[in-house]
């Protein structure tokens, strides 16, 4: 096969007036008898490349193949465009029909289409305009932090994916076996007889890397870990999945102010970057949602443009306030006092919702948030104590549009106090043991926090639903592919 030049490359060439060959997806052919124009695109860009074919030069039993959705390889010669919006266009030679795709059942033609249809075709998806762009910018992202930490001389450390704890206390895992589910091994008080599976005890699929993470740090200093977590939350929401991916930096010889530090750093790089290497996929993306917008009344639409929001967080300082004045400023706003949130404020303690994370970062701050010091009773085990005995040294970083986007603390070093809390909260120290060595034999002080990959996504792509930043989603009734 005649090696093919990517669609990108050729766009950005400086050269015209050579023979290449290129291969991809017809997206749309049009025109008559004299000539026909064929947008096509192998997913390097966001950009078409146009072929033009002469019904002279192809015949016409190749070109009544060449239909949206087949897949053709075009031997030509790369030429100055003639017609607005592109540099290049390709006078085809030769065209091959790789793979054919019957217009009449083929289901991505070209018109819109809605995402929920989409989602029921999630393995054609990537073909269409707004998924390629979101699935390209997912890879910035990931390419962007292991650059980012590997900078910062911290060491990927990869963390089970199959595990006997529960870092978070949820309970909402999924469960690794291989008993026989009709009939599995029972002891004489009739539960199940874990000894018998394969790992001898119960286990699951990870909710976090987080205390794994925290065995590395206290050895190589600083680690992270990127990696697909789970959680069995019987929750069809549009922030909600089954299966996701987490960054999970831990870091010893930080305190929480250290951590701050640099989950900002970290955002606003990420943001940085995607706003320096994916110009073509934002732009499309930020047109897709001023398009969406055109009809909503002024109030619903949004203040920034997608490009603009990115700019205007990777450019501010975060807000840096403790969870008591975020109470005190949320008992006292006007959708609060009007009953206009769906939970209501009514005293220090009460775990925040997304409705008030939003007012915070949107209406309040109009910038993003972190916040800090929570009370012990509404965080994990993990979180260091405070001195005044009521709050631990906990911080979130909320964002508008989505809420919190990173969660982290200064972890509780101190043996005794870790022991205490765990107690308090019934965490089982007999399964925790190795865990407990940690703080027994050179214990030291250590922070970390996760970030959400999908919420990054949702935020930098400007996407509304979590299922359509992730390529195969994960949720209630749908394990497809």
């Amino acid at each position: 096969m005649t090696k093919r030049i990517k669609i990108e490359a050729l766009l950005k060439s400086s050269q015209a007036n050579i023979d290449v060959t290129v291969k991809g997806w017809v997206r749309t052919k049009r025109g008559n008898k004299n000539v026909n124009f064929i947008a096509l695109n192998d997913g390097s860009t966001i950009n078409n490349l146009q072929i033009v074919a002469d019904p002279n030069l192809i015949p016409e039993d190749i070109l009544k193949l060449v239909s949206t959705g087949a897949c053709i390889s075009v031997n030509g010669t790369l030429v100055e465009s003639q017609g607005a919006g592109q540099k290049f266009e390709i006078n085809a030679q030769s065209i091959e029909i790789l793979g054919a795709a019957d217009p009449e059942k083929y289901p991505l033609q070209p018109k819109k289409h809605s995402m929920e249809f989409l989602r029921e075709i999630a393995h054609l998806r990537p073909r269409t305009n707004t998924f390629g762009a979101v699935f390209r910018i997912r890879h910035a992202m990931a390419f962007a932090v292991h650059n980012f930490f590997n900078d910062k001389k911290f060491f990927y450390l990869q963390t089970p994916i199959i595990t006997g704890s529960d870092a978070e206390g949820a309970g909402e895992m999924f469960r690794v076996t291989t008993l026989d589910a009709k009939n599995p091994p029972l002891k004489e008080d009739g539960s199940v007889d874990y000894k018998e599976d394969f790992f001898e005890k119960e286990t699951n699929l990870t909710v976090s890397g987080q205390l794994e993470g925290e065995l590395g740090a206290l050895a190589l200093s600083d680690i992270y870990t990127f990696g697909p977590t789970f959680r069995a939350e019987n929750s069809n929401t549009t922030r909600h999945l089954a299966e996701f991916w987490m960054i999970e930096p831990e870091m010893a010889f930080y305190d929480l102010q250290d951590n701050m530090d640099l989950a900002e750093e970290f955002l606003k790089y990420l943001i940085n970057y995607a706003l320096e290497n994916c110009a073509d996929d934002l732009a499309f993306l930020e047109q897709r949602l001023i398009d969406e917008e055109k009809n909503k009344p002024a109030n619903e639409k949004s203040e920034m443009t997608l490009t603009e929001k990115l700019r205007f967080v990777a450019g501010n300082d975060f807000e840096r306030v403790t969870y008591t004045e975020a109470i005190d400023i949320l008992r006292n706003c006007n959708p609060n006092k009007k009953k206009k949130f769906q939970y209501l404020i009514e005293g220090w303690g009460t775990d925040l919702q997304s409705e008030h994370e939003r007012y915070l970062v949107e209406k309040h701050f109009k910038k993003p948030v972190i916040l800090t010091n929570y009370p012990k009773d509404i965080k994990s085990f993990y979180m260091r104590m405070n001195e005044d005995g009521k709050t631990v040294g906990a911080m979130d970083i909320l964002f508008p549009g989505i809420g919190e986007i990173v969660g982290g603390s200064q972890r509780e070093e101190r043996l005794d106090m870790l022991l205490s809390r765990m107690n308090e909260m019934g965490v089982p120290t007999n399964e925790m043991e190795w865990y407990l060595d940690t703080r027994r034999y050179g214990s030291a002080p250590h922070s970390g926090f996760g970030l959400g990959f999908e919420r990054l996504i949702i935020f930098v792509t400007g996407m509304a639903n979590i299922r359509d930043v992730i390529p195969f989603p994960r949720t209630p009734g749908n394990a497809e592919f």
